[in-house]
């Protein structure tokens, strides 16, 4: 019987130069093996640095990385995590400002906001779309997905690496 494994992407959009070889290793204590990654200039951010990652391992493996890298002072990033059998997929968004944002996600990647979120949305409005919207583009991650656009596209041609998890 074999285990259940999935896969995602690990994009570091944006590190402080000391901050990099603690990056590696966070990433390595989660897939248990040594990660050097290479590391380029992120023009959106000079003196930054970015890397990416392609990652598999069993489900978790994300919210483990997410975790992992949690809290430190700037450093951008995300973590998706694809669908697997019996567990939805999931991203994980950060930035130095905002903090983390969690959403799960369909096989196409799109966020699936449930039917309680949405619910509380409508009853924190009371009739006030503002405050629907508000609530909405929260349960989106609109916040987060406007801070990192300029470093997403800054990463466009950059390598990938591809890493497997151990064990």
């Amino acid at each position: 019987m074999s285990a259940v494994m999935t896969r995602g992407l690990l994009f570091v959009h944006s590190s402080p130069s000391a901050l990099c070889p603690h990056v590696e290793w966070a990433i390595g204590s989660v897939v248990e093996k040594r990660t050097d990654l290479e590391w380029t200039a992120q023009p959106a951010a000079p003196g930054m640095f970015r890397a990416e990652l392609s990652w598999v391992g069993a489900p978790g493996t994300g919210a483990q990385l997410a975790s992992s890298l949690r809290g430190w002072a700037h450093l951008r990033y995300e973590v998706t995590e694809e669908p697997s059998p019996g567990v939805d997929g999931a991203r994980w968004s950060h930035t130095p400002e905002l903090g983390i944002f969690h959403a799960t996600t369909d096989v196409h990647g799109n966020i699936m906001v449930t039917e309680d979120r949405i619910r509380y949305a409508y009853e924190s409005g009371a009739g006030d779309p503002a405050v629907v919207f508000h609530e909405l583009s929260l349960a989106l991650g609109e916040a987060w997905d406007e801070e990192l656009e300029p470093f997403r596209h800054a990463a466009e041609g950059a390598p990938v690496r591809w890493l497997h998890q151990v064990g």
